[in-house]
């Protein structure tokens, strides 16, 4: 009998099962904050997936305890491979409007963040 610790699944079926949990079951979490995580790569030897950071989450103070608390626990419960996860901020985000947090070195654009209603 073949133990179930035995069995090997190749790198495009985890793949395709981490890219289906972060679309059923992580997506709409953080769709409801305008964010969105998505894959980018999967590392077979250490177990590694890494992660785009887009929309509201991409630059987010909070996004590393997300990821650790949230997203890593959900992917390691119904993709045992992975090991754990790394982040990184979409380097377009900025450019398409998205700074979820102020900036250090400069007053926040209070025009554009203030409702005029």
């Amino acid at each position: 009998m073949v133990e179930e610790s035995e069995i090997f699944r190749g790198h495009d079926e985890i793949v395709k099962d981490i890219k289906t949990v972060l679309e059923e079951k992580v997506a709409p979490s953080v769709a409801a904050h305008n964010g969105s995580i998505g894959f980018i790569s999967f590392a077979d030897d250490t177990g590694v997936a890494t992660l785009k950071l887009s929309g509201s989450c991409s630059g987010c103070a909070m996004s590393k305890i997300t990821l650790q608390r949230g997203v890593e626990q959900t992917l390691k419960h119904y993709v045992p491979e992975v090991k754990s996860i790394v982040g990184q901020d979409d380097e377009e985000a900025k450019s398409q409007g998205y700074e979820p947090y102020f900036p250090k070195d400069r007053e926040p654009d209070w025009e554009r963040l203030v409702r005029k209603d």
